[in-house]
């Protein structure tokens, strides 16, 4: 029976080596650069927000295994989602990568979060946090700048 860490290591790879969502939505309402430089992940975040929901999310950009499948996984779960939604799962899930305070989440939501599940291993190595979080930083500063975040956000 595969062990369960060889199945979590096997999504990151596979969502590392084929993100979803790997691509530039054209007329963005929301965006977001972030970069990492202690390793040099890059990210450009892109969000079509109607009302108060997320309706598409993708993004581009380059780094590690880590980084890209933390991406990919973060867009999967976003899509469709409130923004009061993809605020619980941005904390739920930071809280539960960096050790920090745990976050309630809704019932609605914890499927969603439960996919999230392949990247908690990271909590093990403080470097590797800030390659998982990074999408997610990035996705805090476009909704923070209401739009288009002007300065890249730095994870360090």
């Amino acid at each position: 029976m595969m062990d369960l860490r060889d199945l979590y290591q096997d999504i990151i790879l596979d969502h590392g080596q084929k993100p979803r969502n790997f691509r530039e939505i054209d007329h963005p309402t929301h965006s977001a650069k972030g970069h990492n430089p202690l390793c040099g992940d890059r990210i450009n975040l892109y969000l079509t927000v109607e009302g108060d929901k997320i309706v598409d999310v993708a993004f581009q950009g380059r780094g590690c295994a880590i980084s890209t499948a933390s991406s990919s996984l973060m867009t999967e779960v976003l899509k469709g989602k409130t923004l009061d939604e993809a605020n619980q799962l941005f904390r739920a899930f930071h809280g539960k990568v960096t050790g920090g305070e745990e976050v309630e989440i809704s019932d609605a939501l914890e499927d969603d979060f439960e996919r999230l599940t392949p990247l908690e291993g990271v909590a093990a190595y403080p470097a590797r946090v800030k390659c998982a979080t990074l999408a997610w930083h990035a996705l805090e500063a476009a909704l923070k700048a209401g739009g288009i975040a002007a300065e890249p956000v730095k994870t360090e």
